[in-house]
């Protein structure tokens, strides 16, 4: 069966739409119920705590299952249901409950999806994931101007528009081609701990980590300081437009790119990029520039995501694409947004959002001296352990 690349792209534009819907407003929804910093912290900590359960439990079952994609049309399912439970009570310890439950089925989503259409481009023989998941750019563009609006006004209708946006992402994926789970019918049953005896991928893993720390700040809190900073709903909006309109320059040279330039550079330089956001969030006083500070975003997460997708995709064993995928998830949506959230509010309260943002500066400035270091010895070490190894890393397969 011919892969039609079409269902693969609009499902992007979709879920990526959810994406601009719940995680860019949700932490107004908190604000609006009347919760603290800390107590928003501790909400938007608990879902990325989930996560580090479900990534990896999800990524086996794909691996195992007979298809990945009922896997992934489980997931679907299972977010829409319980996103519509989601706003019965303001409650603390209601809301505690179900973002337990709601990240579980929806922190997944991401990384299977990315792994369903890999391995789809790969069975293809052609086909540039950049330009499919450049969709989601484009989708979570529109939707952050359409529900900015929507917010001023109603932005409890968030979890109805989400539900709608899920159904339709649903419907798409029944349409992919069917993508085996390569552990079912493999009598080799192949751990997941396997994926830590790569060392450059848990290099790569290690520095990616880190620099998703101070994203997990950015997710949690931005929504917050930019109002504290005299903007609004529909400017907030705007923001995420300019965030997300900003990767298409990397998504249209993406291909290029990994070609000519090595993936630990890309990654420094994703980590660059984000120092310099985070000093310019702590040195400006006006919401209106930090709009255009927002024009970084596509050095920093788009980079860091798709990178990682494809490194992964080429260092993994085939047995465990899913989990490799999964793998980077939890330390991304899971730890890395636990640490931004739960000690990011913590911190806020403490020094104000301001000093927090200046900290994540001087924290992603250490990171990346330190990898810089690290990635250097490494590839040293590969070229005096074998003289075949050219000192210089072949982009392709770094």
């Amino acid at each position: 069966m011919p892969v039609n690349l079409a269902y693969f792209l609009f499902f992007y534009v979709f879920v990526y739409m959810g994406n601009a819907v719940y995680g860019t407003f949700i932490p107004l929804y908190f604000q609006d119920a009347g919760f603290t910093q800390s107590q928003i912290g501790t909400l938007l900590g608990l879902g990325p705590l989930i996560a580090i359960l479900a990534q990896p439990v999800w990524g086996l079952f794909s691996d195992r299952a007979r298809t990945k994609n009922s896997i992934l049309l489980l997931l679907i399912t299972g977010t829409g249901i319980t996103v519509l439970l989601y706003p019965l009570s303001s409650h603390f310890a209601y809301l505690m409950v179900f973002i337990c439950i709601f990240t579980f089925f929806q922190s997944p989503i991401f990384a299977l999806s990315d792994a369903i259409t890999l391995e789809a481009l790969d069975k293809r023989g052609s086909g540039n994931f950049s330009l499919i998941r450049m969709g989601g750019t484009f989708g979570f563009a529109v939707m952050s101007i359409v529900f900015g609006l929507i917010a001023q006004k109603r932005i409890d209708l968030l979890f109805g528009i989400y539900a709608v946006i899920l159904a339709v992402c649903f419907l798409l994926a029944l349409r992919f081609p069917v993508i085996e789970g390569h552990q079912a019918k493999n009598s080799r049953k192949m751990p997941v701990w396997v994926l830590f005896r790569n060392r450059k991928l848990v290099m790569y893993l290690s520095a990616n980590f880190v620099f998703q720390i101070t994203l997990g700040y950015y997710y949690s809190f931005f929504p917050l300081y930019f109002k504290e900073m005299g903007g609004d709903s529909a400017w907030l909006g705007w923001s995420m437009v300019i965030s997300s309109l900003s990767e298409v320059p990397f998504l249209l040279l993406s291909k290029q790119i990994f070609k000519r330039v090595q993936p630990s550079y890309i990654l420094l330089g994703a980590g660059a990029a984000a120092a310099l956001r985070w000093y310019l969030f702590s040195a400006i006083y006006d919401s209106a520039w930090l709009l255009p500070a927002q024009a970084l975003h596509g050095l920093i997460f788009i980079v860091l995501s798709v990178t990682m997708a494809n490194v992964i995709n080429k260092e993994v064993p085939v047995e465990l694409k899913a989990s490799g995928q999964t793998l980077n998830g939890l330390l991304t949506l899971g730890i890395a947004r636990i640490i931004g959230s739960l000690a990011g509010g913590v911190a806020s309260e403490a020094f104000g959002m301001r000093s927090v943002f200046f900290y994540n500066f001087i924290i992603t400035v250490v990171c990346i001296a330190v990898f810089a270091l690290v990635f250097r010895l490494q590839r040293g070490s590969e070229a005096s352990l074998d003289p075949a190894i050219r000192t210089k890393e072949t982009p392709a397969s770094d």
